[in-house]
C-alpha cells in the first residue's frame, strides 16, 4: 500500500495578501464605476424625463424646488435677487438633454423676468448678482408639448416635451421702468432684438 507524502505549501507573505485584496477592491470599484457610467449614459439618452430627473436630483449640489425645477449652484453671487418687475442682464446657454446647444447669448442679454418660460423665470428669481446656475427645466416649466422651430430656417430646434438645461450667469438687474427709460433715451425703443423671448430662436420666453 503506497502512501502519498503531503508537500506543505509555503506560507503566503502578509504583504502579498494585502496587495491581493487591494487588487480585488480596485477591480470591484472599477466595475461599479463602469456600470454607473454605462447606466448614466443610458438614462441620459433613452430614459423618460421623470427617470432622468430622479437620477439627476441625486447629483452632488443639485436641489429641487417645489415646482420641480432642479438647480445646481456654480457660483453663489451676492445681494438681492430679481423680481417679476425687473429686467435681468444675463449670459446664458441652453442645451437639450443630449448636450446639443439650441441657443446661447453672444453677449450680456437683457431679459424681462416675467416674460420668460416659468422655469427660467423661477431660476432668475432665485439667483443673486454675480451668481451662476445650472438649471434643468422639465417640459411643464418650459414649452410643454409645443415644439420650437427657427423662424428663419423652419428647422425644429426644440422637440416637443423637451427637458431643457441652461447655464445662466446673472450680471445685473434693474426695474423694468428704469430699463425702459434708458432704452428710450439711448435707442428710442423697447427691448432690443435678439434676446430670448424675441425674434431670435429658440427663446426661453413665452
Amino acid at each position: 500500500m503506497s502512501s502519498v507524502t503531503a508537500v506543505p505549501i509555503a506560507p503566503t507573505k502578509r504583504s502579498a495578501l494585502v496587495w491581493l485584496w487591494l487588487g480585488i477592491v480596485v477591480a470591484i470599484a472599477g466595475a461599479v464605476a463602469l456600470a454607473w457610467v454605462g447606466t448614466e449614459k443610458v438614462v441620459t439618452e433613452r430614459a423618460d424625463n421623470a427617470t432622468f430627473l430622479a437620477r439627476n436630483k441625486a447629483q452632488t449640489g443639485v436641489t429641487e424646488t417645489a415646482s420641480g425645477l432642479q438647480i445646481q449652484t456654480i457660483t453663489e453671487g451676492t445681494g438681492a435677487s430679481p423680481t417679476d418687475s425687473d429686467v435681468a442682464l444675463v449670459n446664458y446657454k441652453g442645451t437639450l438633454r443630449n448636450g446639443e446647444t439650441f441657443d446661447a447669448s453672444q453677449q450680456p442679454t437683457p431679459l424681462p423676468v416675467q416674460g420668460m418660460i416659468p422655469g427660467f423665470s423661477e431660476a432668475l428669481k432665485l439667483m443673486k448678482k454675480g451668481g451662476k446656475y445650472r438649471v434643468w427645466i422639465k417640459p411643464e416649466l418650459g414649452y410643454g408639448s409645443e415644439a420650437k422651430t427657427d423662424p428663419r430656417s423652419g428647422r425644429e430646434v426644440i422637440p416637443a416635451d423637451s427637458l431643457l438645461v441652461f447655464e445662466v450667469e446673472l450680471i445685473e438687474f434693474l426695474p423694468m421702468s428704469v430699463y425702459q427709460q434708458m432704452m428710450q433715451q439711448q435707442m428710442g425703443g423697447g427691448m432690443p432684438g435678439g434676446a430670448p423671448g424675441g425674434a431670435a430662436p429658440p427663446p426661453p420666453g413665452n
